[in-house]
């Protein structure tokens, strides 16, 4: 099957190089991307912009609105009415290889290996094979601070960041509510571990002594007169005012600095107490992609979807994804770049990505009983912890 797909790949690019005529490549195509709400305008540009470069192709690029955590939810209600080109997150990637529904790459592939992170390329690849276009190396998450409520010495643990906040009349912001990616701070961080076991399925140790004192911990937060749980809504609404620091990604870098101006600070997450001792935060570190649906049974149309996917990802449009929206480039040359390094969110990033663990291991299994767990913690369910921790991993291992 690759080697037919290699020779259609190469047969259907011939005829590209070659304009199919004066009139361009077949009879004209049509590419249905997806991109978040947010990258909507910055996608309509690139896309305007990838028609007027190459006229050979003669294709109509139509959006959709399907950002990258609801991806796979979305491919797996209907794959041949899901996007030809879509963005998604890394640790999706074993849930869409599973369904088949990606092309691994075929067009420029060393020059795709040789100019993008070599962790964001590890991100796309599962058994020797490149399955997506490395876009970003920023999908993880940090800490958000008001200068004028919290100095640095402050942010360093939670519990100072609770007891400032409390003084102050304000509250730190975390999306424990049916959110597994921030709960899972908490697990990471004590020492507990996510993997892939021999059958293909999710390994969850959470319920072990030391997932046990993590969920001891996050009740401990729960309960504090200085703790709010809400979703980056809130965060971005309350920071400058009854927020003073709260946890969240370079997505919300622009509209937090906004509001903060000159009182804008980021760091790593802080550490936070676990039987008696300080242990740091651990979170999810991440990439995005972009992929090409599998099911597109044009050659001519595999071509462009795979070409566009390339441009999505160039040099050239990382740059411009992080001058217009800030996000993080896995372009070697792009992250380079002065002004990247000097990003206060990235930089933060970057600080916490040390205590990170990748999202390479992370199946589709765990993300809705971890939220549970979470929700759990956030309403002050007062159910036996040990009990509630069991049924979360049995359901993720189920």
């Amino acid at each position: 099957m690759k080697k037919i797909i290699a020779l259609l790949l190469t047969a259907a690019f011939i005829l590209v190089l070659s304009g199919c005529g004066a009139g361009g490549i077949g009879d004209g195509h049509t590419l249905k991307v997806w991109a978040s709400q947010e990258d909507q305008a910055l996608t309509r540009i690139l896309a305007d912009k990838f028609i007027k470069d190459n006229p050979q192709f003669n294709v109509k690029i139509e959006l959709g609105v399907v950002g990258e955590p609801d991806a796979y939810a979305r491919f797996s209600e209907d794959p041949a009415a899901a996007a030809d080109v879509f963005y998604f997150p890394n640790d999706q990637l074993r849930d869409f290889i599973r369904a088949g529904g990606l092309y691994e790459l075929q067009l420029d592939k060393e020059d795709i290996i040789k100019r993008n992170v070599a962790s964001s390329v590890e991100a796309a690849t599962l058994n020797g094979e490149i399955w997506g276009y490395p876009s970003t190396a920023d999908n993880g998450y940090f800490l958000y601070y008001d200068k004028s409520v919290l100095s640095e010495d402050d942010i360093k643990s939670l519990d100072r960041i609770l007891e400032v906040s409390i003084a102050a009349g304000k509250k730190f912001q975390m999306d424990l509510n049916n959110n597994g990616w921030y709960v899972a701070s908490f697990f990471l961080g004590a020492g507990n571990t996510l993997t892939i076991g021999p059958d293909g399925r999710q390994v969850c140790d959470f319920n072990n002594a030391n997932g046990l004192a993590a969920a001891k911990a996050m009740q401990a937060l729960a309960a504090s007169p200085g703790f709010i749980s809400g979703n980056d809504d809130v965060l971005e609404g309350g920071i400058g005012g009854s927020v003073s620091a709260g946890v969240s990604g370079v997505w919300k870098a622009e509209a937090i600095r906004n509001k903060l101006g000159d009182n804008y600070g980021a760091a790593k997450l802080p550490t936070f107490t676990v039987d008696g001792r300080q242990v740091q935060m651990g979170s999810f570190g991440g990439y995005k992609m972009v992929g090409v649906n599998s099911t597109i049974d044009d050659p001519e149309t595999l071509v462009i979807a795979m070409d566009f996917a390339d441009f999505l990802t160039n040099e050239a449009s990382q740059v411009t994804r992080f001058e217009v929206r800030a996000i993080g480039p896995s372009n070697i040359n792009a992250a380079s770049a002065p002004a990247v390094q000097e990003n206060i969110a990235l930089a933060a990033l970057a600080a916490q990505s040390g205590y990170a663990t990748s999202q390479n291991d992370v199946l589709g299994e765990y993300w809705a009983p971890a939220g549970a767990f979470g929700s759990a913690m956030a309403n002050r369910d007062t159910s036996d912890l040990q009990t509630l921790l069991d049924n979360m991993v049995a359901q993720i291992q189920a």
